[in-house]
C-alpha cells in the first residue's frame, strides 16, 4: 500500500526565496498549461505534454518538471471530470457546474508542485534534501521528521515527492510503498457503529463520545461568526490564523480512535466491520441545529484512518449496508421506528430486548460484516 509521509523543510533565507520563485514559475506555467487545455479541449496527459512542453520549456523550466506541469494540469481536469460525473458540482445546468466547466481551472501561486527522483533526491541519513529550482539546483536543503517517519523514508520511500507551501512553512510529501500484509482470517468481527453523538461505537460497549469534539466545533463555529461580524484586519488575521485548527484537532482525534479500534480487533484476531456511508449527507434530513454537526463531522476521515490502518495490520475490512442497523433488534431480528425511543435508547417493541442504542447497531453491523465475508471468502475457498 502507498502512504505519503510529511516532512517539514527547515530552508535558509536564500534556499527560501528560490524556493518560492520555483512554485511560483510552476503554477504560472501550470496556468497557462490550464489555459492552452481549455481553449483546444486537450485534457489526455501525453496529448497535453506535447501541446505545451516547448512553452513550458520557454518559461524556465527544465524538462521534467515541464512534464510534470502538463501531468499535473491533466490531472487537475480528470478529478473536475470525475466530481462531475458524480454530481459533485450539481446537477446539468446548475450555477455551481456551469461555472466550473466555463473556465479554466486555475492553480494558485503556492499550489503543490510533484517532483520525481530526477528532479528531487534524498539524502535520508544526513536529514536533507537536492531539489531542482529555479536558477540551479538546490543542496543540502535540511528536513524535519519523526523516528517513525525517518524509519519509513529509509526503508519504503519510492516515488514522487510533493513540494508544499502552507502557512509560513515548507514540507515534502513523500510517497512511501509498504509492503501488503497478509490479512489474518477473522475470527468474528468488530462492529463500529459511526455517529455524531458517538463518534465510534463498538459491539463490546466501547464508545468514544463526540461531545468534546462537537464542543469544540460549536466554540469554533461561534468564533467565527463573531470574526467575520467584525470584520477588522485584526479580525481577518485572526480568522487566518485559526482556520486550521479545528481540522488538526479532528484528524488527530480520530487517528486516535482509528488507532484504539483497529489495536481491539488486532489483539482479539477479529475483523472490523463499517457502515458504508457513500452519500450520508444526501439521503440524512436532520433539524436545522443538527445539520453544521453532520457537515462538518469528518466520518469519512475517521472511516479512511480505520481502513488504512486495518490493512497495515492485516486485519479484516468490510463495508456492510447501513439499512436499518439503528432499527433493528440485534437479539431477534425485528426492525421498527418504534424500538428507537429516543436517540441514546434502544428498546425491541416485540422481544423487550434494551440496550444502547449504537451498541446495539455495532451489533448489527458485526453481524453483517460476518454474513459478508462469508458471502465472499467462501467462493474463494471453494
Amino acid at each position: 500500500m502507498k502512504i505519503a509521509v510529511q516532512v517539514r523543510l527547515y530552508p535558509d533565507a536564500a534556499q527560501e526565496a528560490t524556493l518560492r520563485a520555483t512554485l511560483d514559475l510552476c503554477n504560472e506555467a501550470a496556468n497557462l498549461a490550464s489555459a492552452e487545455a481549455f481553449g483546444r479541449r486537450t485534457f489526455a496527459k501525453q496529448a497535453l505534454q506535447r501541446l505545451t512542453y516547448g512553452r513550458l520549456k520557454d518559461m524556465g523550466l527544465s524538462a521534467q518538471p515541464a512534464i510534470h506541469v502538463a501531468r499535473k494540469v491533466a490531472g487537475a481536469y480528470a478529478t473536475l471530470k470525475a466530481n462531475i460525473r458524480a454530481g459533485n458540482l450539481g446537477k446539468p445546468g446548475s450555477k455551481r457546474r456551469r461555472k466550473a466547466e466555463g473556465k479554466p481551472i486555475g492553480f494558485r501561486r503556492d499550489a503543490a508542485q510533484p517532483f520525481d527522483d530526477r528532479c528531487l533526491s534524498w539524502q535520508i541519513a544526513d536529514r536533507t534534501v537536492s531539489i531542482w529550482a529555479v536558477g540551479g539546483r538546490l543542496s543540502r536543503v535540511r528536513f524535519g521528521c519523526s523516528k517513525q517517519q525517518h524509519a519509513a523514508l529509509a526503508a519504503h520511500r519510492k516515488g514522487e515527492s510533493d513540494l508544499v507551501y502552507r502557512d509560513g512553512k515548507w514540507f515534502l510529501y513523500a510517497t512511501c510503498d509498504i509492503p501488503d500484509v497478509e490479512v489474518k482470517d477473522p475470527d468474528g468481527f468488530l462492529g463500529v457503529d459511526l455517529g455524531i453523538a458517538n463518534i465510534a461505537t463498538t459491539n463490546d460497549g466501547t464508545r468514544h463520545s463526540g461531545k468534546r469534539l462537537n464542543r469544540v466545533r460549536h466554540r469554533n463555529q461561534r468564533l467565527r461568526a463573531k470574526l467575520q461580524r467584525i470584520g477588522t484586519k485584526s479580525a481577518k488575521r485572526l480568522l487566518k490564523a485559526r482556520r486550521r485548527k479545528e481540522t488538526r484537532f479532528a484528524a488527530d482525534t480520530n487517528h486516535r480512535i482509528a488507532k484504539q479500534i483497529v489495536t481491539e480487533a488486532e489483539r482479539t484476531g477479529r475483523g472490523i466491520a463499517l457502515e458504508n456511508l457513500t452519500g450520508i449527507r444526501d439521503r440524512v434530513r436532520l433539524r436545522r441545529p443538527q445539520r453544521v454537526t453532520l457537515h462538518t463531522w469528518a466520518f469519512h476521515q475517521l472511516g479512511q484512518f480505520i481502513a488504512y490502518k486495518a490493512t497495515r495490520a492485516g486485519v479484516a475490512l468490510v463495508h456492510v449496508d447501513p439499512a436499518c442497523t439503528s432499527q433493528g433488534c440485534c437479539a431477534c431480528g425485528h426492525i421498527a421506528k418504534a424500538n428507537r425511543p429516543n436517540q441514546a435508547t434502544f428498546r425491541c417493541t416485540s422481544c423487550g430486548f434494551a440496550e444502547h442504542a449504537d451498541v446495539n447497531a455495532a451489533r448489527n453491523i458485526a453481524a453483517r460484516g460476518a454474513a459478508d465475508w462469508v458471502a465472499v471468502s467462501l467462493p474463494n475457498a471453494a
